[in-house]
């Protein structure tokens, strides 16, 4: 199943997105007594930002650390699962 928009905000409401990275989603998370985040593949960002917007690796690595996983967007800021070190 495709994590749509819609099912996102029936199962998640209120959980921030990354602007660009939609595809990169691999989950929804909820923890007890915690809020309902979204998953995000570090993979998927580091590639998409290697591929569509033609950075370098290192450039694209740059990026992740200071722009995504360095931003604070709320309470139900998404998580980052650590996927790049599996084939």
């Amino acid at each position: 199943m495709e994590i749509t928009r819609d099912i996102i905000d029936e199962i998640a409401e209120g959980a921030i997105l990354l602007d660009g990275f939609e595809h990169c989603i691999v989950g929804i998370t909820e923890e007890f007594g915690g809020n309902i985040r979204i998953l995000y593949s570090t993979k998927k960002i580091i590639d998409s930002l290697v591929q569509d917007s033609e950075m370098t690796l290192d450039e694209a690595w740059d990026y992740y650390n200071y722009n995504v996983i360095g931003g604070y967007f709320g309470e139900q800021n998404p998580i980052f699962l650590i996927d790049y070190l599996v084939d």
